[in-house]
């Protein structure tokens, strides 16, 4: 398994992505519990906000693919993302 960084940029529709949220939330909490899903949080950038989702999986299409259920992007929430493969040498999530 590979590491993987997920950007998301999001719709400005803030009251969708309020409604959204808890049912976002859950997906990859669950996603976390099943060991894919090793960090998820906001980050915002002057006016752009979004998130940045760590994962693991075999490849970009897979880390890709563990996403194509999360509400915010079954809403159209989710108006940019990307993925690069992250090769960690160093911290508690480095790999031999």
């Amino acid at each position: 398994m590979q590491t993987f960084a997920i950007t998301y940029v999001y719709s400005p529709n803030v009251a969708a992505l309020d409604e959204h949220r808890p049912s976002h939330r859950a997906y990859l909490t669950a996603l976390a519990a099943a060991g894919s899903v090793m960090a998820s949080g906001p980050v915002r950038q002057e006016d752009m906000s979004g998130a940045l989702i760590v994962v693991r999986a075999a490849d970009a299409g897979a880390a890709l693919g563990l996403l194509e259920q999360d509400p915010f992007w079954q809403a159209g929430l989710v108006v940019d993302r990307a993925v690069v493969e992250w090769n960690i040498v160093v911290g508690p999530w480095a790999t031999a």
